[in-house]
């Protein structure tokens, strides 16, 4: 009985077998049964055709829709917010210095510098929340947010108790100044400079990828193109004809997106990095000597206010003043700058910022001679006193005003440059999505045509 059932199972295990096997054999045989003839042959090149220029269709349309986005993030998002955050640096800093001029000052401190003080602290709330949404998730960033927004008011507390001691004329309040003084310059301020530092570089890489070169856009381009140049090779050894007109038609379609990507891309990549090269770079060096500046207008101030005791103040001035203004009148990074601007209007703020720091350093040489003199209080009015022709206080105003409207000048002009490039990739997205269905129905309308001759 056993023996006689053998054949059945053994008959069941084989048919079990090629079903399993059919599953993987039976689409390949029914493509290797359809190649063998002309009719099969034509399909599988039409289906494999239409499938590539869907495939390389989208992917371009989506690699140009990256570009073209990621270029409008860096103009109306990354950079403004890079912009804002080196504002902050310098309203905190500007207002360290509001403070000790306050302080020195006395009983007879103005109003413009109470409130200049006032809306230095008040803007660091908005500008931390434009930092932290624009890099989200960002540990980085949550620190230098964290320290800034913990320390910003403890920094207000000493400013006031401060000032209010300086008022009583008790001499704690020098204390009470350079202890907030010195939390502003060891913890706020570097807080913030590498809060800046790490927006500009999302900005950088950000940049970067907008002007990467979109490898498998060009790759699937450069496939699509010989295969349908094999195409038209194979039909024609088929069909016998020159010419399929269908498969010309979605040739030039491609080859015509082909030089449109080619042509807007350029356009973009090399407009995007004039904006950095001629804009975004100088900003950037502009940007670390504006904040050099607010340092040493800061030391300059505590010097005074340690009234003899400033020694660390004044060799920290020194050093970052030969940063930017060199030494001698040679070199420092206002020079620099100036040799890689071309802009006219960005030279002349330039030139002007040149002439206001050389102006403010031979008054503070005047305010040291004054103050090592013996006459504090004179020295003191050179430092702070703004309506007083050549003090330090308007010559420093003059090069913050002048630094600030070149790095404005070089912001616009990174602005005009990417929003070009960005325009240059105008309806490049669209033309993609027009292009491949003309292409696709050039290879059915072609391949159809071959067809019919075999019915």
């Amino acid at each position: 009985m056993s023996t006689a059932l053998r054949p059945d199972v053994e008959g069941a295990s084989e048919r079990r077998a090629d079903k399993r096997g059919g599953r993987w054999s039976r689409p390949a045989e029914m493509v290797a049964n359809s190649w063998a003839t002309t009719p099969g042959r034509l399909s599988i090149i039409a289906g494999g055709l239409i499938a590539l220029i869907l495939l390389t269709g989208a992917v371009a349309a989506v690699t140009t829709k990256s570009k073209s986005d990621t270029t409008r993030d860096l103009v109306e998002i990354h950079e403004p917010t890079a912009a804002d955050v080196q504002r902050l640096y310098r309203a905190l800093s500007d207002a360290d210095a509001a403070a000790a001029s306050s302080l020195l000052a006395a009983g007879d401190e103005p109003v413009e510098l109470r409130e200049r003080y006032e809306q230095d602290i008040a803007l660091a709330g908005p500008t931390l929340g434009l930092a932290a949404l624009d890099r989200s998730g960002d540990e980085r960033v949550t620190e230098q947010i964290e320290i800034v927004g913990r320390q910003v008011p403890t920094y207000a507390g000493l400013v006031e108790a401060a000032r209010v001691n300086s008022r009583q004329q008790l001499p704690i309040g020098g204390a009470y100044l350079r202890e907030a003084s010195h939390l502003m310059r060891t913890e706020i301020l570097p807080a913030s400079e590498r809060l800046y530092r790490i927006q500009v570089e999302r900005v950088a890489d950000e940049r970067e990828s907008a002007v990467r070169f979109p490898y498998a856009a060009a790759v699937l381009a450069v496939v699509l193109l010989v295969a349908l140049v094999m195409a038209q090779v194979q039909i024609r050894r088929l069909s016998k004809r020159r010419l399929n007109v269908g498969l010309i038609v979605a040739t030039a379609a491609i080859v015509l997106g082909i030089a449109w990507s080619a042509v807007a891309m350029t356009a973009h990549s090399q407009l995007v990095n004039e904006g950095h090269e001629h804009g975004s770079e100088q900003v950037n060096l502009l940007a670390d000597t504006r904040i050099k500046a607010l340092k040493a207008r800061a030391d300059e101030l505590l010097t005074l206010v340690a009234r003899g005791g400033g020694a660390a103040y004044e060799e920290e001035f020194a050093k970052l003043a030969r940063g930017i203004a060199g030494d001698g009148g040679d070199g420092g990074t206002l020079r620099e700058a100036r040799a890689m601007i071309e802009d006219d209007e960005m030279a002349a703020h330039l030139d002007k910022s040149i002439a206001a720091a050389e102006r403010w350093l031979t008054t503070h040489g005047e305010i040291r001679e004054t103050d090592d003199g013996g006459d504090y209080d004179a020295a003191v009015e050179l430092a702070i006193d703004r309506r007083r022709v050549g003090s330090a206080a308007q010559e420093f105003a003059a090069l913050d005003t002048s630094l600030g409207n070149a790095i404005r000048s070089g912001r616009q002009l990174f602005v005009d440059e990417t929003v070009g490039g960005a325009r240059a990739l105008t309806l490049l997205t669209a033309g993609w999505a027009v292009l491949a269905l003309v292409a696709m129905a050039g290879v059915v309308g072609g391949i159809r045509q071959r067809l019919r001759e075999y019915r």
